[in-house]
C-alpha cells in the first residue's frame, strides 16, 4: 500500500486534512466520545487507511454551518502548514442556502481554494452535492446545486482531483440515510459515504450498504405529524440562528485541530479516551 501516490508522498508521509463544514465534521453521526459530539465519514475514512497502511496522521478542521469564505480564511492556511498528502474538500453548500449568494463569484473562490490545495502536492478530494428532497420551498435552489455540481466537477478535471459524485449515489435516495434534520446524513450514510472514499482512494474496508425493507408507506396523519415535528425542531430554530445572526458552529473548535496518528487498533475513539483520562499527555 505504500507505494501507492494516493497514500504517501516520495519520503512515506502520510497525512490527511479534512476541510469544510458540518458534512466534514460528521453531523448526524452521533458520538459523545468523540470530539464535538460526532464521528462522521472523515473518521472513518482515516482509521481505514492507518489498519491498510500504519502511521497515517489525521486532522479535520471541519466545522459546521462553514461558508466558503470561512473555509478559506480559517482552514486552508492551518491545513497547508500540515504538509496533507491527502485533502478532502466540501465547502459552499452553506452558501447554496443563503439568499444573495453569487454563484459565479463562489465558484471562483471555491476553485482558487482548490488550486492552492492542488499545488501543494497532495491528492486533493473534492465532493458534488447532494439533491436533498427537503420541502418544496427549497426547490428554487435546486438549479444552483446543479450549477454548483457541475463546476465542480469541472474543477476536479482541471486540477486532477478525485471526484466523489455525491450527486449520483442512488443509495441517498432512502430516508434512513438522512438525521432527523433531513440535511445531514445519518450514522448509515455516514457510513456508506466513508466506503466511496476509500472505494476512489483504492482502499479496503468493509463498509457495506445495509439491506434494509423497503420504508414503511406513511398515513397522512403520520406524515403531518412528522412535518410538524420537523419545522418545530429543526426549520423554525434555523430561520431564528439566521435572524439573529448566529449559527451551531460559532461556539465550536476544530475536532482534529492538529495531525494525530491514527492507532491502528482501537481507531479516534481509542485516542479520544486517552485524551480524557490522561489530559496533561493529549
Amino acid at each position: 500500500m505504500g507505494s501507492n501516490p494516493l497514500l504517501s508522498d516520495r519520503e512515506g508521509r502520510r497525512v490527511f486534512v479534512a476541510l469544510g463544514d458540518s458534512f466534514t465534521e460528521g453531523v448526524g453521526d452521533r458520538d459523545e466520545r468523540l470530539p464535538n459530539g460526532v464521528r462522521g465519514w472523515a473518521d472513518r475514512v482515516a482509521e481505514k487507511l492507518a489498519k491498510a497502511d500504519p502511521g497515517w496522521r489525521y486532522a479535520n478542521l471541519a466545522i459546521r454551518s462553514k461558508r466558503l469564505r470561512h473555509v478559506i480564511n480559517e482552514q486552508l492556511e492551518p491545513a497547508l502548514a500540515m504538509k496533507p498528502t491527502l485533502v478532502t474538500l466540501y465547502a459552499g453548500g452553506n452558501d447554496i442556502l443563503d439568499l444573495g449568494t453569487d454563484m459565479a463569484a463562489l465558484m471562483a473562490d471555491y476553485e482558487n481554494l482548490v488550486a492552492r490545495l492542488a499545488g501543494s502536492g497532495a491528492t486533493v478530494v473534492l465532493f458534488t452535492g447532494f439533491d436533498v428532497k427537503v420541502s418544496a420551498v427549497l426547490e428554487p435552489l435546486k438549479k444552483r446545486n446543479t450549477s454548483y455540481n457541475q463546476r465542480v466537477r469541472d474543477i476536479a478535471a482541471k486540477y486532477g482531483a478525485v471526484l466523489v459524485d455525491y450527486w449520483c449515489l442512488e443509495a441517498f435516495h432512502d430516508r434512513r440515510m438522512w438525521d432527523s434534520d433531513r440535511l445531514h446524513m445519518s450514522k448509515a450514510g455516514h457510513k456508506y459515504l466513508a466506503g466511496q472514499v476509500l472505494d476512489q482512494l483504492g482502499v479496503p474496508h468493509k463498509f457495506v450498504p445495509k439491506e434494509w425493507e423497503p420504508p414503511a408507506r406513511l398515513s397522512l396523519r403520520e406524515w403531518e405529524r412528522r412535518q410538524r415535528r420537523w419545522v418545530h425542531d429543526w426549520v423554525l430554530p434555523l430561520f431564528g440562528r439566521k435572524i439573529r445572526g448566529t449559527t451551531l458552529g460559532d461556539a465550536l473548535s476544530p475536532r482534529w485541530p492538529q495531525p494525530v496518528k491514527v492507532p491502528k487498533k482501537g481507531g479516534l475513539k481509542k485516542l479520544a479516551e486517552q485524551a480524557r483520562t490522561n489530559p496533561a499527555e493529549s
